[in-house]
């Protein structure tokens, strides 16, 4: 079941990928890396960090653990469903009224000229986060029924729109093609919508919410609300530690040179495709299994099967880890380096990128861990956590950001999830973690990195000499 789930999950990321490598081939080629691409990057990341840290990430972790234990399922769905998604559609409000104000909050380094360029851009942006939050509502529902594919799937279809509005506008005005671009996210973000409704109602979960809304006895759930909104509180903390941080990279970025803003993004669309391969697909995988184990007490088959997810993860994530540091270059230069993005770019994009691989075993392995943390409604724990990763990474950024300029960002993200993974694996225990490391497949996994290094740099010699 754990391979079965993983490899629907990391198909289905993977197929997403591929469709968002295009998008960012149309994107280098058509916008470079300038301003306009800059300003199109600060529009999508305010919504882009709610979203991983409000919708995708503290809601599923808090919300499956939540409706396995509740005895009114139909009303508890139906309840926060209603609250979050009126509560995001008002905060969409307030951001489009605001925009301007929103859009110096991302990116205070910009002009008054590019601020008001990108503040309507960030109203239509935002509006993907009601729909993404709709989206993995429904999503976890499907996990709780071990559907994996609706989800895994459907996330190709915000790029299908964006690659398609790339391409609808090519030769326009870059301002033209922005616009178009943002447009394009709440298009595809209605897609992945419409595929969820779809799902859901073949397998005749939308009872949940018909029942709900006819149930109006709240009272029966006030125990269950304030049980799921006190973990989901403190889930917001823990989910948010590499989100605020990509954010603050943003920010600071925008105070220095031109682009700086552009080679964290492509640096980190490379980064982050192995940590939702692998670590993401994975944690999402076993999730719901693990916490449906904990809720019948057969902590030593959740532990099993921990055991077996670390493993794998642990060897996928170092070959990624090794194998794009050392071949950062010549990566970003197959994958972008054409039209408007240049060579200067693809070198300074690369250093990025290896800042940001230093820490991909410690961010994929600690959202493993995590996951034990919220499975075991260990929020506050993961929050505290969080807390200390995120203090660790502004510390480093006063440190890293002079001499290393951009790099420094992804350096200082690094060392935070070192930190956070530390800590996680301290509340995790030392015992069972110690347990799990005693394993023949450490000696394998030695022996795997002894000869793996070694041919990597003879691989980059010999793509060195063509490209």
């Amino acid at each position: 079941m754990i391979f079965k789930n993983f490899f629907t999950n990391s198909i289905g990321i993977l197929v997403s990928r591929i469709f968002g490598l295009i998008r960012d081939l149309l994107t280098a080629s058509i916008l470079g890396a300038n301003i306009y691409s800059d300003i199109f990057f600060v529009a999508f990341k305010l919504p882009n960090l709610f979203r991983r840290i409000f919708a995708e990430g503290a809601f599923s972790q808090s919300f499956i653990p939540a409706f396995i234990n509740s005895k009114n399922k139909s009303l508890f769905t139906y309840n926060t469903f209603i609250k979050f998604f009126i509560f995001l559609i008002f905060v969409s409000f307030i951001v489009t009224i605001f925009s301007g104000f929103f859009a110096k909050l991302i990116a205070l380094g910009f002009s008054d000229e590019t601020l008001a360029i990108a503040a309507p851009l960030v109203a239509i942006n935002f509006y993907y986060l009601p729909i993404i939050f709709a989206v993995t509502f429904l999503g976890s529902l499907l996990q709780y029924k071990n559907h994996f594919a609706t989800t895994a799937f459907s996330t190709a279809l915000l790029n299908i729109a964006l690659i398609t509005a790339l391409l609808l506008t090519n030769g326009m005005q870059k301002i033209e093609i922005v616009y178009a671009m943002s447009y394009a996210v709440i298009i595809g973000g209605l897609l992945q919508l419409l595929t969820h409704i779809i799902a859901i109602n073949n397998r005749n979960l939308l009872k949940l919410f018909r029942f709900g809304f006819t149930n109006r006895k709240k009272d029966r759930i006030k125990n269950e609300n304030k049980k799921f909104i006190h973990s989901f509180s403190h889930a917001i903390l823990g989910n948010s530690t590499p989100q605020i941080s990509a954010f603050l990279d943003t920010w600071i970025a925008s105070f220095l040179i031109t682009g700086s803003i552009s080679y964290l993004y492509y640096a980190n669309r490379i980064f982050q495709l192995p940590l939702a391969l692998f670590a993401i697909a994975l944690s999402v995988g076993v999730f719901p299994k693990i916490a449906k184990y904990i809720k019948t007490d057969d902590k030593q088959k959740a532990l099993q099967l921990f055991k077996s997810g670390f493993w794998f993860l642990l060897f996928l994530l170092t070959l990624s880890a090794i194998g794009g540091f050392i071949l950062s270059e010549e990566i970003v230069k197959l994958l972008f380096q054409r039209g408007a993005f240049s060579n200067e770019d693809t070198i300074k994009s690369a250093a990025v990128l290896q800042m940001y691989l230093v820490g991909l075993i410690p961010f994929g392995l600690s959202k493993l861990f995590s996951l034990w943390l919220y499975a075991t409604m260990r929020q506050k724990e993961a929050a505290k956590i969080a807390i200390y990763s995120l203090v660790t990474n502004v510390l480093l950024y006063t440190i890293l950001v002079k001499p290393l300029g951009v790099k420094g960002l992804a350096l200082a993200s690094s060392c935070a999830g070192i930190v956070l993974l530390i800590f996680t694996i301290r509340s995790f225990g030392i015992k069972e973690f110690l347990d799990i490391i005693r394993d023949k497949k450490l000696a394998i996994y030695v022996g795997m990195l002894v000869i793996y290094i070694p041919t990597l740099l003879y691989i980059k010699e010999i793509i060195d000499v063509y490209l």
